[in-house]
C-alpha cells in the first residue's frame, strides 16, 4: 500500500492505492562477480637437480608435489632401460626402488595435475659419477677361507675383510663396516695392510652369540678416486666354547669343552733354538700366544720348502701327514706323528708343530672347528704375530690402536 497526496479544491487529500505487481521498492546495484582463479600446475620438487652430474648413485632420488598431485613418473637409463619405483598412496611423492648405477644419465618424466586439475608434463636428466677404481671387499677368515655365510665357528673366530684394491682412506671404509652381535660385545677393526682389516671382540665371544657383518660400500669414495664397487654381508654363529691349552712346561695340551676338560693329550712341540740353513736363519720354536683353528686336511703334505728350508737340506722334509689341524697361516698344526710317540709327553723334537699320537690326533680333527682357541704357553721363543694368526695374543689397548678411527 503506498500513500498518495490529491489536491482537490485547494485542500490537500490523502488517500492511498494498492500496488501489487507494478510498484516496487528500490534496490541497490550488485558487486560483478570475482573471476575464477587462472588453473596452476603442480609444484614439484625433484631431486637431483635437472642437469645435475656426478651424481653419488647412492644417494637420494625423489619427485615430491608440494601443491597438486604426480600422475605418473617414468625413468629411464640413456638405453631406454626402465627403472621401477614406487609412489605414495597420495599420490605426492615418487622414488625409485632399485640402486642406481655407476656411469648413467637417468632421465625422469614427471606428469602431473595442479590443484585446479591442470595437467603438465616435464622432464629432468641427471648423470651419476663414473669412478676412476672400484673395490670389491670379501669376508675370510684368517686362513683366506670364505667366511661361510650361516656357518658356526669357534670362540675365538675373527672377521677378515679383504679388499681387491689398496685402501688410501681406510677411515671411510671403516665407516661402512659394521658388525653387529647378539648379545652385543665389545670389538674392533684393525688394519693389517692396506688392503685387509681384521675385526675381534675385547674377549673370546659367548657360546651361542649371533654375528652378522656388512660392508655398505657401494658408491662410497674410498681415496685416490677409489669406490665401493659392491655390498657384502655375512653372518655366523658362535658354537661351543672350545679351549685347548698346550704347556711346554708339561708336554700336555689339554682340552676344554665349555669349561670342562674332555681330554689331555701329551705332545712334542717345537726343539727350540734357531739355525741357520741355506743363508737363511730359522726358528724352531712354538711361539707362545693365543691361536685359532684355521683349517683342517686328512692327509695334507708338509712341505718345508713353503717356508723357505730346502727339502733336501739339513732338517728339511717333505711328508704326508694325517689327522692335521692348523692354526697358524705359516704352518704350525696339531698333527700325527707316529715317529715321535716316544717324546710326546716329555721332549720337544719338532720343527713347531704340536706332534700327538694317532688316536688323540683324530679325536681332536673331528673336534675342532675353525675359530677354536688354542693357547700356546712356556714355549720360549718369540710370541706369535698377527702375521701368523696370532690376533688373541695382540693386548686390547694396542689392539683398537689398530683402527682407523682410533685417532
Amino acid at each position: 500500500m503506498v500513500a498518495v497526496l490529491a489536491v482537490l479544491g485547494g485542500d490537500v487529500v490523502a488517500s492511498s492505492v494498492s500496488c501489487t505487481d507494478h510498484c516496487q521498492a528500490p534496490v541497490a546495484a550488485a558487486a560483478p562477480a570475482a573471476p575464477p582463479p587462472a588453473p596452476e600446475p603442480a609444484a614439484l620438487s625433484i631431486t637431483p637437480a635437472p642437469g645435475a652430474d656426478d651424481v653419488d648413485p647412492t644417494k637420494r632420488v625423489l619427485i615430491i608435489a608440494a601443491s597438486g598431485t604426480l600422475s605418473g613418473v617414468e625413468m629411464v637409463n640413456e638405453n631406454g632401460k626402465s627403472v621401477p619405483g614406487v609412489m605414495t598412496p597420495d599420490n605426492r611423492a615418487w622414488k625409485p626402488t632399485i640402486q642406481l648405477g655407476y656411469g648413467h644419465t637417468y632421465t625422469m618424466t614427471v606428469a602431473s595435475r595442479g590443484p585446479s586439475g591442470m595437467p603438465a608434463r616435464e622432464t629432468s636428466s641427471f648423470t651419476t659419477l663414473t669412478p676412476s677404481d672400484q673395490t670389491e671387499v670379501y669376508f675370510e677368515t684368517i686362513g683366506g677361507n670364505a667366511l661361510r655365510d650361516g656357518g658356526t665357528y669357534g670362540i675365538g673366530n675373527v672377521i677378515v675383510a679383504h679388499f681387491d684394491e689398496p685402501i688410501t682412506d681406510k677411515a671411510s671404509a671403516e665407516r661402512h663396516l659394521k658388525v653387529t652381535t647378539n648379545p652385543p660385545v665389545a670389538g674392533s677393526w684393525n688394519w693389517i695392510s692396506d688392503q685387509v682389516a681384521h675385526w675381534r671382540p675385547e674377549k673370546y665371544y659367548a657360546p651361542g652369540t649371533k654375528v652378522s657383518v656388512e660392508a655398505d660400500i657401494y658408491g662410497t669414495p674410498l681415496g685416490g678416486g677409489l669406490y665401493g664397487e659392491d655390498n657384502a654381508k655375512a653372518s655366523f654363529t658362535i658354537g661351543d666354547s672350545h679351549v685347548s691349552i698346550a704347556d711346554d712346561n708339561t708336554h700336555q695340551v689339554q682340552v676344554f669343552n665349555n669349561g670342562q676338560l674332555v681330554r689331555t693329550m701329551p705332545t712334542s712341540m717345537g726343539m727350540g733354538g734357531y739355525q741357520t740353513i741355506a743363508g737363511t736363519t730359522f726358528s724352531f720354536f712354538t711361539p707362545p700366544g693365543a691361536y685359532t683353528v684355521i683349517d683342517k686336511a686328512n692327509p695334507v703334505i708338509m712341505d718345508s720348502s713353503t717356508f723357505g728350508l730346502p727339502t733336501n737340506s739339513r732338517l728339511g722334509y717333505k711328508e704326508t701327514i694325517s689327522y692335521a689341524t692348523k692354526i697358524s697361516i705359516d704352518g704350525i698344526y696339531l698333527h700325527q706323528l707316529d715317529s715321535t710317540v716316544w717324546a710326546q709327553g716329555n721332549t720337544d723334537t719338532s720343527h713347531g708343530c704340536l706332534n700327538l699320537n694317532a688316536d688323540n690326533a683324530s679325536w681332536f680333527f673331528n673336534f675342532a672347528v675353525p675359530g677354536d682357541v688354542v693357547e700356546v704357553k712356556n714355549t720360549g721363543g718369540p710370541p706369535l704375530q698377527i702375521s701368523q694368526g696370532g690376533d688373541w695374543t695382540v693386548p686390547w689397548d694396542q689392539w683398537i690402536k689398530g683402527s682407523a678411527l682410533s685417532v
